[in-house]
């Protein structure tokens, strides 16, 4: 069974924002998934960085409905 390679298209440390995005890409029957990245700095203890993955042939598509939802919650 080959693997599909996942990539990064959508960053932050806002859990309900990565959860709208994960939303909208579902809508869209894009299968995505969640990485939790811990950072440890030495200034604080440690911040989270969520990622959100989805399979290498979807990223075009991908990114193109997360541009759709970053320019419509600027123009709110």
């Amino acid at each position: 069974m080959e693997r599909n390679t996942r990539v990064s298209v959508f960053e932050s440390d806002n859990p309900s924002e990565i959860q709208l995005i994960r939303s909208k890409l579902e809508e869209a029957r894009i299968t995505n998934a969640v990485e939790n990245n811990y950072l440890t700095f030495t200034t604080t203890p440690t911040a989270t960085s969520l990622k959100v993955m989805v399979d290498l042939e979807n990223e075009k598509k991908a990114f193109e409905i997360i541009d759709a939802y970053l320019q419509q919650s600027e123009n709110q």
